[in-house]
């Protein structure tokens, strides 16, 4: 799997899929590549997003969504952590393409090249089924997001919670 180069306005960045740490590291603390470019005055913040309810046995997707309140577009590359409940596992495809489940499937971890501008967002989209074991109705908590950057100057909202509502029967559009 080879590496690609994302031009952007701040300059170039390299987002390497198949590159990060062994499985069971700690991801979030894995961040740029020492010697990157340089910092940038950005605050990057998980916004909390619930997913749709879904039935035991069927799915929903987690929507990880960062946002940049600046003031600077960040210089660095940044990396979202997803931390899913009990009885939930993650069934790819993910996006963007990077993102990989590991510590047997309890996490996903996603990178994103440096350059997201003062105010946009950067989401990670984790579709996950619901065990068939999973009463309902009920709530699945315990699910995480975090965000990680060398950028980032603000760490109080780097993680927010999300919850799953487990209902009887999925609803149909």
């Amino acid at each position: 799997m080879g590496c690609a180069l994302a031009a952007l306005a701040a300059g170039p960045a390299w987002a390497c899929p198949g590159a990060g740490p062994e499985p069971g590291g700690d991801p979030a603390a894995e961040v740029a590549a020492p010697g990157g470019p340089a910092t940038s005055d950005s605050d990057l913040k998980v916004l909390r997003i619930n997913p749709d309810a879904a039935a035991p046995g069927g799915t929903t997707t987690v929507h990880a969504r960062v946002l940049n309140t600046g003031p600077d577009r960040t210089a660095s590359p940044f990396t979202v952590v997803i931390t899913l409940p009990g009885g939930v596992t993650p069934e790819g495809p993910f996006l963007p393409e990077n993102c990989y489940a590991f510590q047997n499937g309890h996490r996903v971890r996603c990178t994103f090249p440096a350059g997201l501008a003062r105010f946009r967002t950067a989401t990670a989209l984790i579709p996950v089924r619901i065990a068939t074991t999973v009463p309902a109705p009920s709530t699945l908590t315990g699910g995480w997001v975090a965000v990680r950057s060398d950028d980032d100057r603000n760490e109080a909202n780097n993680k927010r919670p999300f919850e799953i509502r487990v209902v009887q029967t999925a609803n149909m559009p």
